[in-house]
């Protein structure tokens, strides 16, 4: 498989509108392609999913560290890999490049395609092509120019060609029709746009017509062979995984690794009447349980289910979204209402204005605890707009490193009978052994 990776000089800079009507593009050329995507997000590998028909898969240097990116790298199936990047191409967790898409360009020996949607801009544009491309030793193909017109489009080539080298691939022309709705924490989810395949049609159609696509399939690069020391011995761990709109946010590879460990099922919240009968373990992801909270409470009948297995000691993990759910009520987004939930955790979940520490943090179980050691360290990520009132025991201490040397400090990871809740996200290659406590399995 060859690859490439889409990354941008900001977020907005046009990455995922490039990524997904290149997939599409390249597919309709007879290609299978493979969809990847930098960092600890859940919603732009949904839409490379929705095109390409192949779970995308997340490379994060920091959750999973450089051996886990390579093993999912390495899971990666078709005929050409596009990795999309995040926020800009330099841009990690500090004030350096560590743990961001250049980082992860230099750790596969990938090269670069460079996103922009330059406003008012020629030669000065040039510049910072130049800096981005001086700044550290990527290999970087050559770019696209995103939201133009032709007549601006024909200038920053002219310009490009003169000032800077590195070849122009082409352009997207400015179209409203391929904008994506935006809600409190980002895109919507793609299971939400209903005109999705009119619009990746439409942005495919865009990238045939106006972008040089043999010359950028040129650029593309075979894959090294990584391993993949990441697996996990089947313990006969049955199990239910919560699985719908409200509740969508999991990494490809935390479910695998639960299919290894057992029988993996899926289920609705907000659909199915009960849980799956003859579970072990019940895994309750993010997503946004605050938009649907309505339709959630109103499936008595299924939060009910859930309660009983609880208080009976079912063994459970819910992060961030699937951890307000299991409070006893929870503000809607506008906050002009509280809906009943699970009601398992004492207290309930609130809707914020502003995001909630967020970004990279670790963990550490600071309390002992009948779920997970004492000392045991996670590396995790937050993303919420919201914050819980439960006065339940809370076993973490999470630290995240500031950008002036500072630590900011506070405490999560609500623990009650075999439950385990947090806002934290996780991912299972950055602690195996995590896996393994919660679900049960170290037990069997």
């Amino acid at each position: 498989m060859k690859s490439i990776i889409v990354s941008s000089n900001s977020s907005g800079g046009g990455k995922t509108t490039v990524t997904i009507g290149l997939m599409k593009a390249l597919m309709k050329k007879g290609y299978k392609v493979q969809g990847y995507k930098v960092g600890p997000d859940y919603i732009d590998p949904a839409f490379h999913r929705s095109i390409t028909g192949t779970s995308s898969r997340n490379l994060d240097l920091y959750l999973m560290g450089e051996e886990g990116v390579k093993a999912s790298f390495s899971r990666g199936k078709g005929d050409l890999g596009i990795i999309e990047g995040v926020m800009g191409l330099y841009d990690g967790k500090g004030i350096d490049s560590k743990y961001s898409t250049a980082n992860i360009a230099e750790v596969l020996d990938l090269p670069v395609v460079l996103v922009m949607s330059p406003k008012s801009q020629s030669t000065t544009l040039c510049a910072e092509i130049n800096g981005i491309v001086n700044f550290e030793n990527l290999n970087i193909a050559g770019v696209i120019f995103n939201n133009i017109g032709d007549s601006y489009y024909k200038l920053l080539k002219a310009a490009v060609e003169k000032n800077c080298n590195i070849k122009v691939f082409g352009y997207i022309p400015k179209d409203e029709r391929l904008s994506l709705k935006s809600r409190h924490l980002g895109l919507v989810q793609s299971s939400e746009v209903g005109d999705l395949n009119e619009k990746i049609d439409l942005c495919s159609e865009l990238i045939l017509k106006n972008v040089d696509v043999e010359m950028l399939l040129g650029c593309f690069k075979e894959n090294k062979n990584f391993k993949d020391d990441y697996h996990i011995e089947n313990r006969k761990i049955r199990t239910a995984v919560a699985y719908d709109k409200a509740f969508s946010f999991y990494y490809k590879e935390n479910i695998e690794l639960l299919e290894e460990l057992g029988e993996t099922t899926f289920f609705s919240p907000l659909e199915d009447k009960k849980l799956p009968s003859n579970i072990d373990f019940l895994y309750i992801g993010g997503g946004y349980p605050e938009v649907f909270i309505e339709e959630l409470s109103n499936n008595r009948s299924m939060m009910e289910s859930i309660k009983t297995e609880l208080k009976a000691g079912l063994r459970c993990y819910a992060e961030c979204g699937g951890l307000m759910y299991l409070t006893e009520g929870m503000e809607n987004v506008d906050k002009s209402a509280v809906f009943d939930t699970v009601g398992f955790f004492k207290g309930k979940a609130h809707m914020t204005s502003r995001l909630q520490n967020f970004g990279y943090a670790e963990i550490e179980v600071a309390e002992k605890n009948n779920i997970l050691p004492l000392g045991l360290k996670v590396n995790c990520h937050e993303f919420h707009k919201s914050y819980i009132d439960s006065q339940e025991q809370k076993i973490y201490n999470v630290t995240k490193d500031t950008y002036d040397g500072k630590i900011k400090k506070w405490n999560c990871g609500y623990v009650k009978n075999n439950t385990l809740g947090a806002y934290a996200h996780v991912h299972f290659f950055g602690n195996l052994d995590m896996l393994q406590k919660i679900s049960g399995a170290s037990k069997k």
